[in-house]
């Protein structure tokens, strides 16, 4: 998983040049919330823990409303 996380930060700081540190992009850019909750939401869907999967992203999508 942090391989992947690693990959989109970098695609993230290559294209969007206001972003300035990978630091500065995980706490403060929407998107990779997101995709980190999806992929959280995606492993529990996968192992049957579909109350906790629909509660993660719930919960992101009304922190960065993003569906």
């Amino acid at each position: 998983m942090f391989k992947i996380l690693n990959y989109d930060l970098e695609r993230i700081l290559k294209e969007d040049p206001a972003a300035k540190s990978k630091i500065e992009v995980l706490l403060l850019y929407p998107c990779i919330h997101a995709l980190i909750a999806y992929r959280a939401s995606h492993f529990f869907y996968k192992h049957k823990m579909f109350f906790l999967a629909r509660l993660i992203s719930q919960m992101a999508r009304f922190l960065t409303g993003i569906e």
